[in-house]
């Protein structure tokens, strides 16, 4: 089993950053690449980033690549999710996962068969 915390939603002004921490645990955590989910209001879940623990290997969406960085604590049990420029569009649920693919496979499969554990997810909301 493997759990994991989100932390760090919020709301912010348009313009403005911020970092969700997503914080795992269990036996086996770091056998899985870890990422991030999103998902508006009546909207699919979407593809954020993904990374690998070993090699700190990162995929970030392009929808988001030139004001997301994804990054995690390889000595710890933490993955990172910087978001800077945040615009209205942003504003969803993020939720952290863990899948058994590489990260690059993460946008070409649907959320459901690829994410073997789920955060309970965290708001952010970006302000006009």
């Amino acid at each position: 089993q493997v759990q994991l915390v989100e932390s760090g939603g919020g709301l912010v002004q348009a313009g403005g950053s911020l970092r969700l921490s997503c914080a795992a645990a269990g036996r086996t955590f770091r056998r899985y690449t870890m990422g991030w989910f999103r998902q508006a209001p009546g909207k699919e879940r979407e593809f954020v980033a993904a990374i690998t623990w070993n090699d700190g290997r990162p995929y970030v969406a392009d929808s988001v690549k030139a004001r997301f960085t994804i990054s995690r604590d390889n000595a710890g049990n933490a993955v990172y999710l910087q978001m800077n420029s945040l615009q209205a569009e942003d504003t969803a649920i993020y939720y952290c996962a863990a899948a058994s693919l590489s990260p690059d496979s993460w946008p070409l499969r649907e959320p459901g068969t690829l994410v073997s554990y789920w955060g309970q997810g965290t708001q952010v909301t970006v302000s006009s």
